[in-house]
């Protein structure tokens, strides 16, 4: 094995132990750690048998095959990125909807709850077992339990 191979070798040690670690932490999702752990191991493989890539390189007919890894990088890249994209335009959805959501059960919410709630009101006024019937009758017009 030469130096570099030794090099790329505690790389994607290096790379796959921080991957865990991120995990582990819960600073990275288990689903975007299964992808970087594969970037890793595809590092190793690499870095044990080097030859592997010229192999490959040869069959696909590519005149130079390190830069087979450079074409299959930036594909793995764009696809990536294309996921994290599907991600964030769901993730914006569902927060539009919850938006949606919380704005129509406030329009709904009778005038009693809006008396008790205001910052202007003497406390105890209302006393806790008014509280309760007035949750219970919200309710009852949701047709669903709400937390309070």
């Amino acid at each position: 094995m030469k130096d570099y191979h030794y090099t790329v070798l505690v790389l994607g040690f290096g790379l796959a132990g921080g991957i865990l670690y991120l995990v582990r932490r819960d600073h990275l999702y288990i689903r975007q750690g299964i992808f970087w752990i594969v970037a890793a191991l595809v590092s190793l493989g690499f870095a044990i048998w080097p030859y592997l890539i010229d192999s490959i390189g040869g069959m696909l007919g590519i005149a130079y095959p390190p830069t087979l890894l450079f074409l299959a990088a930036i594909l793995v890249l764009v696809v990536k990125a294309l996921f994290a994209d599907i991600s964030v335009t769901k993730l914006r959805r569902d927060l539009r909807r919850l938006n949606q959501r919380i704005a129509l059960l406030e329009a709904e919410r009778p005038p009693e709850l809006e008396r008790s709630r205001e910052p202007d009101a003497q406390p105890g006024i209302a006393g806790v077992a008014e509280r309760e019937r007035l949750s219970r009758s919200y309710t009852s017009i949701q047709g669903r339990p709400t937390e309070m």
